[in-house]
């Protein structure tokens, strides 16, 4: 509002000062033109000394037409001549310039153009008002003004035109400050009226900082552009509360998921030191659980540390990768895991891209350790690696396990996310093995997606493009 009231000012004040100045111009040049029309006519007419009254009408402003002899005296004036005595001389001696007060100088002055060469212009005070005067010389004496060599002088009042002059000056400072008081007056009102629901989205922000409830929201009514400014915060909202809800999901889950293995663990211990005299079978038994337990402990803490190192943005190892080695080894330890299905490697096909082996190697582990804890024995599994139309490559992982219920299937990328078929066929899983396969793919720029329907199996299809996007860096 400051800026647009110092601009307004700056415009009324140019504009005050051009209005006044061009306004200011032409009427005083219009005098100007009639004392030269006037001398013009005189020195022209044969009959002037008889005349002057007439010519000095003809010109549409009040004039004194004089005709002075070659010494300065006055020989004769026109009727009802109230001007003050002049010598012609003095002014032809001293000329004034332009009788407006100023104006930029844009375009030459009449004071300045060719005519004025035969004569010379004056500005004179009596005590009352100003007088503007135009000597002409007459250097022919056998043609008009008389006889023998003289002047032609015309003289008009400025007194009106100069009250004219500062009455508009006034008006025209009255109707600037007027303006601006308008415009300041106009612009505050608007600015507090479009900053209004900025103040709201400020009253917003600042209650949810205090109350952390994500669930408000801000009002946003118009198109315009702070409409839309609410809109986008009412996102940021959605996107901010949802990641709240799924950080206070994850920290459940991963506290239910601690604590069962911890429990177990503490439980057989607590069984050995309160009965030292357990059988030794018993014992063996109480042993073995506890480390099983333990191994579950483990992985359930590498894959958090995985997901933590993932959302921290630790950059991958980027270099050449031989995918079809990459599988042959995962397929080779997937071979050691199995409990009675088949796996099979079909096709194969050479692809070479730019990734991390490593991470591409524990997401094939990923897929093939999930695809065997949900295939009954007897089942088949497929590995497949085919190269892609634009030089990366594309991984199958199919099985002909239980599947996974359609209204599992957009969670199971979820963290601690587990279908219950899954849940009931693999009690030691940590349900976090999809959620760091899927960053995986991520980070090389590839995609992932799951085919399954209860009873017909899973299929698996990774794409990894030729040059994973933070090798680029």
């Amino acid at each position: 509002m400051v800026w647009f009231g110092a601009v307004m000012a700056v415009v009324v004040l140019v504009g005050s000062m051009a209005s006044y100045a061009f306004h200011a111009r032409a009427h005083y040049e219009a005098v100007d033109r009639a004392l030269l029309a006037a001398t013009a006519a005189a020195v022209a007419d044969p009959a002037a000394p008889s005349h002057l009254g007439h010519l000095a009408a003809q010109q549409g402003v009040a004039m004194a037409l004089r005709l002075h002899a070659a010494d300065g005296r006055l020989l004769q004036r026109s009727p009802d001549d109230a001007a003050p005595a002049v010598d012609p001389r003095s002014v032809l001696a001293r000329p004034s310039g332009p009788a407006y007060g100023f104006f930029p100088t844009l375009a030459p002055s009449i004071v300045d153009m060719p005519p004025v060469a035969k004569g010379a212009f004056g500005t004179l005070h009596d005590g009352r008002q100003r007088w503007r005067v135009f000597v002409r010389p007459v250097d022919d004496g056998g043609e008009g003004a008389g006889e023998g060599p003289g002047y032609v002088v015309a003289l008009s009042p400025l007194g009106g035109l100069d009250a004219s002059m500062a009455d508009f000056r006034v008006l025209l400072t009255g109707l600037g400050a007027l303006g601006l008081v308008v415009a300041g007056v106009g612009s505050w009102a608007v600015a507090g009226s479009a900053l209004r629901p900025v103040a709201r989205l400020t009253e917003t922000a600042r209650a949810i900082a205090a109350s952390r409830d994500l669930s408000r929201r801000v009002q946003a009514a118009g198109r315009d552009e702070l409409a839309m400014l609410a809109a986008t915060f009412n996102q940021m909202l959605d996107s901010i509360e949802t990641a709240y809800r799924l950080q206070q999901r994850f920290v459940a889950d991963a506290s239910h998921e601690l604590r069962a293995p911890l429990t177990a663990i503490l439980g057989n211990l607590d069984l050995l030191r309160r009965r030292p005299d357990l059988p030794p079978e018993e014992q063996a038994q109480a042993l073995a659980e506890a480390r099983r337990e333990a191994e579950r402990l483990s992985r359930l803490v590498a894959d958090l540390l995985a997901l933590a190192r993932a959302d921290a943005g630790v950059p991958l190892a980027i270099q050449p990768v031989d995918v079809d080695a990459v599988v042959l080894e995962a397929f080779q330890e997937a071979r050691g895991l199995a409990r009675g299905q088949e796996l099979v490697l079909d096709p194969l096909e050479p692809v070479r891209i730019r990734g991390d082996a490593d991470r591409i190697k524990q997401l094939l582990l990923i897929l093939l350790d999930n695809a065997i804890k949900y295939t009954p024995a007897g089942g088949r599994i497929t590995l497949g690696l085919r190269a892609g139309p634009d030089g990366g490559a594309t991984l199958t992982v199919a099985d002909t396990g239980v599947g996974i219920p359609p209204a599992d299937l957009p969670h199971v990328f979820e963290r601690f996310y587990r279908a219950d078929p899954a849940r009931s066929r693999d009690p030691g899983g940590t349900g976090l093995g999809l959620s760091i396969a899927r960053w995986i793919v991520d980070r090389h720029g590839g995609s992932i997606a799951i085919d399954s329907a209860p009873g017909r199996g899973t299929t698996v299809t990774v794409r990894l493009p030729a040059e994973a996007p933070s090798a680029a860096g």
